[in-house]
C-alpha cells in the first residue's frame, strides 16, 4: 500500500484499495418519483458504495431497516472555478488551522449529531464511511481554533476527479465555510473536475453552488471517474 501526504499536515494519506465488488446491481435510471430516490434497499458494505457513487447515487436512510439511493434531478454541484469567497471569509480562512483525514469518525459523528436539525448521519453511516475512509476513498476536512478544538469540518468520498461531498458542520462562526474554501483548493489542486454536493439550498448558492440537470452531471461523472 503506498502512501501519499495531506497537503496541509504532511500526515499519509492512505491509496484507495478497491474493496470487492457489490452483490447489487445498482440502478442506472433515473428517479422513480418526485422524491429523487431510485431504489430501496441494497447494504453499505464498501463495493457498494463505491458502484453507487460510479453511478451518480448516493444513500440515505429510508427506515429503521432500509437504505434509499438518491439520483436528484437537478444536482447540486461546486464549479471548481467558481467558489465565492468574501473579504470576511477570507480572513475566517487565516483565523483556522486546518488537516486533512486525521480525525474522519469525529467528523462525521459531528455532522450527525442528532441536536441538528434534519440530522440523518446514524452510526450505521459512520461506521460504513468510516470503513470506506480507511480503505482510502472517503476523506475529511477539519478545522481548529486556536486552541485545537475541531469547531467545523466536511466529509466526502473521492474517487478519481470525483469529491461526493456529504455533509458538514461548525460550531464557530465560518468553519463550515472554511473547510469548503481549503476542500476546493485541495480539489484544484489535484485535478479534479466535478464537486458534487447533491442539493444546492440557499446557503450553498450563496458560495457558488449551482444546478445541474441529472443528464449533464451524468456526462461529467463519466468523465471524472
Amino acid at each position: 500500500m503506498s502512501e501519499r501526504t495531506s497537503p496541509w499536515t504532511g500526515a499519509p494519506l492512505v491509496s484507495p484499495v478497491e474493496p470487492p465488488p457489490s452483490r447489487w446491481s445498482m440502478p442506472t435510471s433515473g428517479p422513480i418519483d418526485d422524491s429523487d430516490i431510485v431504489a430501496i434497499g441494497a447494504d453499505l458494505e464498501p463495493g457498494t458504495l463505491l458502484s453507487a457513487y460510479r453511478q451518480g447515487l448516493f444513500p440515505m436512510p429510508f427506515d429503521r431497516r432500509r437504505i434509499a439511493w438518491f439520483s436528484p434531478d437537478p444536482r447540486g454541484v461546486i464549479p471548481l472555478d467558481g467558489l465565492h469567497v468574501s473579504r470576511s471569509l477570507r480572513k475566517s480562512v487565516r483565523r483556522f488551522a486546518v488537516a486533512m483525514d486525521t480525525r474522519f469518525t469525529d467528523v462525521m459523528q459531528a455532522c450527525g449529531d442528532p441536536k441538528r436539525p434534519g440530522s440523518w448521519i446514524n452510526k450505521a453511516f459512520v461506521d460504513a464511511y468510516t470503513r470506506l475512509h480507511e480503505l482510502g476513498w472517503a476523506h475529511s476536512i477539519e478545522i481548529y481554533d486556536d486552541a485545537g478544538e475541531l469547531v467545523g469540518g466536511l466529509y466526502g468520498v473521492r474517487i478519481g476527479r470525483l469529491f461526493a461531498g456529504e455533509s458538514m458542520f461548525h460550531t464557530a462562526t465560518d468553519a463550515s465555510k472554511v473547510a469548503l474554501v481549503h476542500t476546493v483548493d485541495w480539489l484544484n489542486e489535484t485535478q479534479a473536475t466535478l464537486f458534487d454536493v447533491q442539493w444546492t439550498t440557499p446557503h450553498l448558492i450563496s458560495l457558488g453552488a449551482v444546478d445541474m440537470p441529472r443528464t449533464e452531471y451524468l456526462r461529467h461523472l463519466a468523465n471524472a471517474v
